[in-house]
């Protein structure tokens, strides 16, 4: 009964054969958008691809998605080109991709817009960040192919404007996979080369795959990393690379790179011809007016008389010296009597005067202290026998002295009426020279002068 069943292993592996060796599943053609798209660490691509209707499981695995040369997206709809294969361990089937294109737009279109967007964000095409072209350069680079027809404009073009400069060609592949290294590692030698003060990248017009090589990121970051100032010349005016947007100037043929790279001897010799011209006029301007300059000195009175004019300038110093003895003297008596004035007021702020008055001030001041003194130990002394006097009187020792006597009762408590005791309590009568102890016998109250 037990051989009846099949393990789940058993039955992945036939259905898994059953895809194998089923012809229609082999190299499908299939269109449809990306969805939970995944790249692995490992270089591995999983996604999902679907319609409106349905979705399968996809995966590229690195040695496959190596060569995309766009970077997948979720909601890019794509062309697939792959196999139907079964995953064992999930047992599910999947998609097994060999190739993939973008579904309506060029695979290079679309890695040249998604380079370009990924640089711009960077700051790769910066205005502030691009470098100012050298106004006349003495020694200039051309990367490019030394047998292209490029070469050959840029030199004739440079010669011709400007021969004087130093030219140098560095050799490189401008097509082909291996074009970027080759660009990318001549402009790194270039910048290592402290002779070169600018230098041209390009190459002739072609096909967006024949330009590609001018539009890889290793391109644009050996560029970027420039100290040099770039030219870019890729192509004819309506090819656009991205090394034209990360350059510090991009020029619209290789010709036009020579222009740009240096100035036009013609032009240059048309600007010292003019400079000559607007020196000789300055020059000539110069000389008219120093000549008319030297003209009136000459026709002056003083060229033509200079005996009468020194005598003239001895009578004017005369008068002068005379002035100036005259204010001299105006000037020593009016400091001499300020110097008067100034020694009365010091005279009269002498330190002798001052000590002379205060010493009176002091004098008169003390006698006023010594004055009040007196006075007020005088009436201090009064007021304090008038106190004496009043304590005296208000003293009850000296009443007591007159006859008259205190009252304690037996608790110590003053007696000021019979109603303070009692009969037969016992009481102390204070004299001024004793105590009584005395024993009340009998109480007799008055009442306005009556007994009771």
């Amino acid at each position: 009964m037990e051989d009846k069943y099949l393990t789940v292993s058993a039955l992945t592996k036939y259905i898994k054969r059953k895809f194998e060796t089923d012809p229609h599943m082999k190299n499908l053609w299939l269109k449809g958008e990306i969805s939970n798209f995944k790249h692995h660490s490992r270089g591995h691509m999983y996604l999902t691809v679907k319609d409106d209707n349905a979705r399968i499981q996809a995966v590229m695995f690195a040695g496959n998605n190596r060569k995309l040369k766009f970077r997948p997206e979720n909601g890019m709809n794509v062309l697939i080109r792959g196999d139907i294969g079964v995953f064992e361990q999930f047992g599910q089937y999947q998609l097994y991709i060999q190739q993939m294109e973008p579904d309506g737009l060029g695979s290079l279109y679309l890695a040249f817009e998604q380079l370009k967007e990924k640089l711009a964000k960077q700051g790769y095409f910066e205005n502030e960040r691009k470098k100012k072209l050298p106004k006349y350069p003495e020694n200039i680079g051309i990367i490019t192919s030394p047998t292209g027809a490029a070469v050959r404009d840029i030199i004739t073009t440079i010669k011709r404007r400007y021969p004087i400069v130093q030219t140098t060609i560095i050799p490189v592949l401008v097509q082909g996979e291996n074009a970027p290294h080759s660009i990318a590692d001549a402009i790194t030698r270039a910048n290592h080369n402290t002779n070169f003060d600018l230098l041209i990248v390009g190459r002739g017009g072609g096909s967006i795959e024949e330009l590609w090589g001018f539009n890889e990121e290793i391109v644009a970051n050996a560029i970027y990393k420039s100290s040099i100032p770039i030219i870019s010349a890729v192509g004819h005016e309506t090819d656009i690379t991205i090394s034209d947007f990360t350059a510090d100037m991009r020029a619209p043929t290789p010709t036009g790179a020579a222009e740009i790279a240096v100035p036009s001897r013609l032009e240059l010799l048309h600007n010292v011809q003019s400079m000559q011209r607007s020196m000789s006029r300055i020059v000539n301007e110069k000389t008219t007016a120093a000549s008319q300059h030297l003209k009136r000195i000459q026709q002056s009175y003083a060229f033509r008389y200079p005996e009468q004019l020194i005598a003239q300038k001895e009578q004017e110093l005369d008068k002068f010296v005379e002035r100036l003895g005259t204010a001299f003297k105006q000037e020593q008596r009016r400091k001499r009597d300020l110097l008067i004035s100034l020694n009365a007021r010091m005279e009269a702020l002498h330190p002798r005067w001052q000590i002379e008055r205060t010493t009176k001030d002091l004098n008169q001041l003390t006698k006023q202290l010594n004055y009040m003194m007196t006075k007020q130990v005088d009436q201090s002394e009064s007021r304090q026998q008038n106190a004496i006097e009043k304590l005296s009187l208000l003293n009850p020792l000296e009443t007591m002295k007159r006859g008259y006597a205190i009252t304690y009762s037996s608790s110590g408590r003053l007696l000021k009426t019979v109603k303070d005791t009692a009969e037969s309590e016992e009481i102390t009568v204070a004299l001024s020279d004793g105590k009584l102890v005395s024993r009340v016998v009998s109480i007799e109250e008055e009442y306005n002068g009556k007994h009771e």
